[in-house]
């Protein structure tokens, strides 16, 4: 890895095993995403039939002005907790990928090479990886070994 801008941390790369033993918390969070983006896309749906379209204002539509900035700045605030969630996530060193399917990836090496282990809510453990350019479409069947040993054998501070 390249040498890290000063007060940037560096990139974690985990082991199966620590993956795995991260995923009790990293689930919990998750889970919590995945309700919270409903909830505010659910919200933000509601939102948009509540709101005037194309109408003058007129005594009906102000007589809910109020209310309907009182639901726009409750959304703001859970976009805001949905974002903390997110960078909980980040600080564990666990990369959100998808809100709706509850994806991560944690940052690992395999065979000398910067890879990504995967996860999705619901999946007992982790057991996939992928390239990083690949994506969940090109998730494989993770061989635990390939990732544990190049992780020990990789340069210092990685």
């Amino acid at each position: 890895m390249k040498s890290t801008p000063v007060g940037k941390p560096r990139k974690k790369y985990f082991k199966v095993e620590e993956a795995n033993q991260s995923l009790p918390l990293v689930k919990a969070v998750v889970s919590d995403i995945v309700n919270k983006f409903k909830e505010i896309q659910e919200r933000r749906e509601r939102l948009e039939l509540l709101r005037p379209k194309n109408r003058p204002k007129t005594g009906g539509d102000s007589m809910y002005a109020e209310e309907l900035q009182q639901v726009e700045q409750d959304l703001e605030t859970e976009v805001g907790r949905l974002q903390e969630y997110i960078l909980e996530l980040q600080a564990l060193g666990v990369e959100f990928k998808d809100p709706v399917m509850g994806l991560v990836d944690f940052p690992a090496l395999m065979d000398g090479r910067e890879v990504c282990l995967c996860w999705k809510l619901g999946e007992p453990e982790v057991g996939f990886w992928h390239e990083v350019d690949a994506g969940f479409q090109g998730r494989q069947s993770l061989l635990a070994d390939s990732v544990s040993k190049s992780e020990e054998s990789a340069p210092d501070g990685h």
